[in-house]
């Protein structure tokens, strides 16, 4: 097919002679664009977005790290304390499908810098807050930040490099996230031991800004498709495509959470099992998800419906083994360390997934899918405590095991990719 006939090209904005502008499958670049492209690598860009969501993930996860110091600070118990994760999540709900509706014209560079700039002063907020409610309001903004820098950062990255390397884009993507969740606990425990905890927010302030340089510095401009930005939100949410991608987050997702929300108590039915023994499980957990995610990113571009299936299916089994083989601390580990794996590589399939269903509607395809990565969590959490209450914690692993393992069939079946 002639390249003229096939790629239709977008409206030139006046006195911006940069912009990428999407209006087909992939951007065209103006000159000016491609001779800056000559001396700027789209993978810089790339990573710049990853260590933004590295600076995002990890004031996400520091709450939890933290904890008891803070509610003490704060003078209010732990499970309130640990509300201002939950706040996070639920802004995010809210924010992943509706920022590029409130900013329809604003390139995105820019919007993802000023997301940023969102996250510097939350951590900021939250690091001189006076009382548990101002605290509790920064964290609302921080959700923000998170979840609308999640959802435009897969419409960007779908200008910056071709469909085959999706998977391999999304995968440098998220190792920012990967990194996020092997670090963050531990290092924000540690210093929160020799610094107290408000330093540590402020070494997140650190982070967030260095990533925000870097997106000033490597991101080109990228200007927004021009549709309609509602109307193409309800129109992409209307697909039954879209519909069963959505329907297969939430199995995915919600079972993954509602089971590693309470894999320390599952843990603790092995026999005679200590604290070093239950660090390390984690600690298998989190670099066998960074192993997962470099997997995934390599395998998307090349066998993504295969990978659709597969890793759902192994977080069921290896959920399914923690709940049934509690005698043998060997057979716990070899089994979180299969659930890391296949749960690493999930954002990046599912990234890239979302890339070839709807190539011409990222931003609100991200938009939808991140949100209900954010539903997700909160429905799998609370999921998995009332079937751990009612019940036991094998039933628990058990249930959240086979909805993982039916997202995969979902997925598998929601198009051919």
């Amino acid at each position: 097919m002639d390249r003229r006939r096939a790629i239709k090209p977008g409206p030139r904005e006046p006195g911006n002679s940069g912009v990428v502008t999407l209006t087909s499958t992939q951007p065209r670049v103006v000159p000016a664009a491609r001779a800056a492209g000559r001396h700027r690598s789209p993978w810089l860009a790339v990573a710049a977005l990853s260590v933004g969501i590295y600076a995002l993930v990890m004031a996400e996860f520091l709450p939890a790290s933290l904890l008891s110091p803070i509610a003490a600070d704060m003078g209010v118990s732990e499970g309130t304390a640990g509300q201002a994760v939950t706040a996070t999540a639920i802004t995010g709900i809210i924010a992943a499908p509706t920022v590029g509706i409130l900013v329809p014209r604003l390139d995105r560079r820019y919007l993802l810098a000023s997301l940023t700039l969102l996250a510097i002063v939350s951590n900021a907020i939250v690091a001189v807050a006076p009382s548990y409610p101002v605290l509790l309001a920064a964290r609302l903004l921080l959700g923000v930040a998170i979840a609308g820098f999640w959802a435009m950062a897969l419409a960007v990255v779908g200008h910056l490099v071709p469909a085959g390397r999706m998977g391999r884009a999304t995968m440098s993507i998220n190792l920012g996230m990967s990194l996020a969740t092997v670090t963050a606990v531990p290092v924000g425990t540690y210093l929160g031991e020799v610094l107290g905890w408000r330093p540590v927010f402020w070494l997140a302030v650190v982070v967030a800004f260095v990533a925000l340089s870097l997106q000033l510095l490597w991101l080109p401009p990228v200007a927004p498709s021009g549709a309609t930005p509602l109307r193409t939100l309800i129109d992409t949410a209307r697909t039954r495509t879209m519909q069963l991608g959505l329907l297969a987050v939430l199995l995915v997702a919600g079972g993954h959470f509602a089971a590693f929300t309470y894999v320390r108590p599952a843990a603790e039915r092995v026999p005679a099992i200590t604290a070093p023994q239950l660090a390390l499980l984690l600690t298998v957990f989190g670099v066998a998800t960074f192993g997962g995610n470099l997997v995934a990113g390599w395998l998307a571009d090349r066998r993504l419906r295969l990978i659709l299936l597969l890793s759902p299916l192994l977080i069921g089994v290896a959920t399914i083994g923690v709940a049934v083989l509690s005698s043998s601390y060997a057979l716990i580990a070899l089994s979180v360390g299969l659930w890391g794996l296949a749960f690493g590589g999930i954002p990046s399939v599912v990234m890239t997934w979302v890339s070839r269903v709807e190539p011409d509607r990222l931003e609100p395809a991200g938009g939808l899918i991140t949100g209900m990565f954010q539903v997700a969590i909160a429905v799998g959490a609370a999921a998995g405590g009332l079937l751990l209450d009612a019940f036991d914690i094998q039933v628990a692993l058990l249930v959240a095991g086979v909805a993982a393992a039916a997202g995969g069939v979902v997925f598998a079946s929601a198009r051919k990719v």
